[in-house]
């Protein structure tokens, strides 16, 4: 069991918190598939302190998905402190976690991010007054440095443990290598020796062996996983059964697949309105379709879909089309 401060979690699988994919939709979903915390995409102070519409929105928390943690952005250390005692009093998320890892320009160009790995002062400031302000266990996601001369794991991860942080989450990469190259698990290792608050493990986690590996060899206390849940969720179910039993369980067929692919769909139409979730679900139905035979034409052809039975009928004709072709093969 993972705990992080007064959270218990049934198991290390933590999905990542991954900007434009984890709203409720999706996370009810990986919840669904046994993930032991998922977390939210990163939401800005400001537009939590200006109550900003659009970002209240991205606050909904559905009681199903709990234990979760809700993730905010910002530079400044009194927006930051108020928009965490929102979060705090206004939501139902186990855990408030504060974003120092997204590379993307126009975050860095706003001094939150990922910029914040450069200074270990500033981290200690920042997390210190939030983890002063609020009840909830406060975490912070971080990557391992700035780029190969400015690594700053081990430094950072310390600020945030004296700071008061409950845990914190290593992306094995620097802000420099975006999403490319190589995670230095080796780095990741040297952040849990170095502290005695629970860490996780983030990065080139792409299948259930890989998940044990870190466990087994990084020694970290738990496991995000990311991109590889993209438009499969049944990743966190073979992962949480992996690491239980050993077992490897079977991947799911066609029609399993579209069938939580439209689950997924109407969850984010409950959440959005039609409109905008099919717009939403045309990248998730892409991630959904991947490695099914005859996606190619299916995902040109899903791009042009604006209602829900729009891609109801193109996911399932697909489905019946790979169905046939698998019951003529047996009949011969």
């Amino acid at each position: 069991m993972l705990k992080i401060g007064n959270v218990e979690i049934s198991n290390p699988v933590v999905l990542a918190p991954m900007a434009g994919v984890c709203n409720s939709a999706f996370r009810l979903t990986v919840k669904e598939f046994g993930a032991g915390l998922v977390c939210a995409e990163m939401i800005s102070d400001k537009g939590i302190n200006l109550k900003n519409k659009k970002t209240l929105g991205m606050l909904y928390i559905d009681e199903r998905e709990n234990p979760l943690s809700l993730q905010i952005f910002g530079s400044e250390k009194e927006s930051l402190v108020q928009a965490a005692k929102f979060v705090d009093k206004n939501t139902n998320a186990d855990i408030i976690d504060i974003n120092m890892g997204c590379p993307v320009s126009k975050i860095i160009k706003c001094e939150a991010g990922a910029r914040w790995l450069l200074d270990p002062n500033k981290i200690y400031d920042m997390v210190s007054a939030v983890v002063d302000a609020v009840g909830k266990p406060v975490t912070v996601k971080m990557r391992i440095g700035w780029d190969d001369d400015h690594i700053f794991a081990v430094e950072n991860a310390r600020a945030v443990e004296r700071a008061g942080g409950s845990a914190v989450a290593v992306h094995g990469r620097t802000r420099v290598q975006m999403y490319e190259g190589k995670a230095n698990w080796d780095i990741i290792r040297d952040v849990k020796n170095a502290v005695s608050i629970p860490v996780i493990g983030n990065g080139d986690v792409v299948t259930p062996q890989d998940a044990k590996r870190m466990l087994d060899e990084v020694g970290v206390d738990g496991v995000m996983i990311g991109r590889a849940a993209l438009g499969n969720p049944w990743m966190i179910y073979q992962t949480v059964k992996y690491l239980e039993s050993g077992v490897l369980t079977p991947e799911p067929n066609v029609r399993e697949k579209m069938d939580v692919c439209v689950l997924h769909m109407d969850r984010l139409i409950a959440l959005k309105n039609e409109k905008i979730a099919v717009r939403e679900m045309r990248k998730h139905a892409a991630w959904y379709l991947k490695g099914v035979q005859g996606n190619a034409k299916a995902r040109k052809e899903i791009n042009e879909c604006n209602t829900r039975e729009d891609v109801v009928k193109l996911l399932y004709g697909l489905v019946e089309e790979i169905e046939a072709k698998e019951q003529n093969i047996q009949m011969v």
